[in-house]
């Protein structure tokens, strides 16, 4: 369940320092009763930018595949013995 808090409650660094950690998940900032700031731990924020980054390279891996400007290793090792005819 997301954690909802008030602009105002940010005076309270440690406990909301101590949730962050608790919960491993962000927590949401409202002002005036809207969505204004989203804060996480360090090791959360690190965690979804390295899942990020893996899935986009994923994608990219898979696009090259489909496009045919990447091949296996099985076909990559071929190609080299037939180039070098070992």
């Amino acid at each position: 369940m997301p954690q909802i808090i008030p602009i105002r409650d940010l005076k309270n660094t440690a406990e909301i320092s101590e949730l962050c950690h608790r919960t491993n998940e962000p927590i949401y900032i409202t002002k005036n009763g809207y969505g204004d700031m989203v804060i996480m731990s360090m090791a959360a924020y690190e965690e979804r930018m390295f899942n990020e980054t893996l899935h986009r390279k994923l994608a990219e891996a898979e696009k090259s595949l489909e496009d045919g400007k990447a091949y296996d290793a099985f076909e990559s090792m071929n190609k080299l013995r037939k180039k070098y005819n070992v």
